[in-house]
């Protein structure tokens, strides 16, 4: 299994930007599970601070949870027919820059197994 994000860049406030965490290899099994059994989850770590879960998706996609400075402004969705994760990004402001991780939790314990390399976001005021 194999996490790819792409979809990052350098906005100015007040911009959107939507990433993208495509899962590829070996047909995105692992432990007996597709893509569509794991819930997932978006994370972000600015320099010189901790990484922190921004938003998590259930496998089924019933069931989402966002930090609150997030709340109203990122939206998480998945395409379980692509193998696909989304976090689409509204309203960006300074504090949201971050390198982006996307994260695959395979038994539903929030112990996240597969981890991409990330993508960067850049909000300039």
């Amino acid at each position: 299994v194999q996490l790819v994000e792409s979809g990052g860049g350098s906005v100015q406030a007040g911009d959107s930007l939507r990433l993208s965490c495509v899962c590829v290899g070996s047909g995105c099994v692992a432990s007996g599970r597709t893509f569509s059994r794991f819930d997932m989850a978006w994370f972000r770590q600015a320099p010189g601070k901790e990484r922190e879960s921004v938003a998590s998706i259930s496998w089924t996609g019933a069931i989402t949870d966002y930090i609150d400075s997030v709340k109203g402004r990122f939206t998480i969705s998945r395409d379980n027919a692509r193998n696909t994760l989304h976090l689409q990004m509204n309203s960006l402001r300074p504090d949201d820059t971050a390198a982006y991780f996307c994260a695959a939790d395979l038994n539903s314990d929030r112990e996240y197994e597969y981890w991409g390399h990330g993508t960067q976001v850049t909000v300039s005021a």
